[in-house]
């Protein structure tokens, strides 16, 4: 693939991925409720990760073209993205002299990822991106199969989710450590995002 169709997919990619939405909300979330961003960050590229795989088989058009499976999908990720944003709710960021809640470890780390993996895993969105945002960049003709092409988009998409995401929630946790009311005002936010994102998916799906 040449350089210029590269760029032009990364310009494209990242104007969607600069766009808040639930992976933005997780994001802030575990930047200011966790040890540390990076299992977190690492689920979400990990949900990510299988759509690229399910791309490069060929498996998302077959699924994108069953109304069945893509409305049993968006319920399960507007189910999820819900009872995320009220555990959110119930359970505000308080950050300790540590910087982390109580009790973070190994198997917090472990939930975090499985978290993440879930939000974007689960995430309807995600798949319409790679069915939409893909094609557009793909040329049958070129001198890379398909399937290589379609790899690198993914490849691409990951890097730069975890880019963005990594910093998202660095910075929140930077600017907010100081100010915990502040914290607990925006993790609050986001999970009232995440329910939001969850209902209107749901809404959006079940009107079609």
């Amino acid at each position: 693939m040449d350089t210029t169709t590269l760029a032009a997919f990364l310009a494209v990619d990242l104007l969607l991925i600069f766009t808040p939405g639930a992976d933005w909300a997780y994001a802030i979330t575990a930047g200011l409720r966790d040890r540390s961003v990076v299992p977190a960050v690492a689920g979400l590229v990990a949900g990510y990760a299988g759509y690229t795989l399910l791309a490069v088989a060929g498996l998302v058009m077959i699924v994108t073209s069953s109304g069945t499976l893509l409305t049993a999908l968006t319920v399960a990720g507007s189910g999820y993205l819900v009872w995320l944003g009220w555990g959110v709710l119930r359970q505000p960021a308080t950050l300790t002299a540590a910087g982390a809640e109580p009790g973070s470890g190994g198997s917090s780390r472990v939930r975090a990822m499985l978290r993440g993996a879930g939000t974007s895993g689960l995430n309807p969105k995600a798949l319409l991106l790679y069915f939409s945002l893909f094609p557009q960049f793909i040329d049958p003709a070129g001198a890379w199969p398909v399937a290589g092409q379609t790899g690198l988009l993914g490849l691409l998409h990951m890097t730069a989710c975890a880019v963005v995401y990594l910093t998202v929630g660095v910075l929140a946790r930077t600017v907010l450590r100081t100010r915990p009311s502040a914290a607990r005002a925006v993790t609050r936010a986001s999970g009232v995002l995440m329910i939001v994102i969850g209902g209107y998916l749901l809404v959006e799906r079940l009107a079609v």
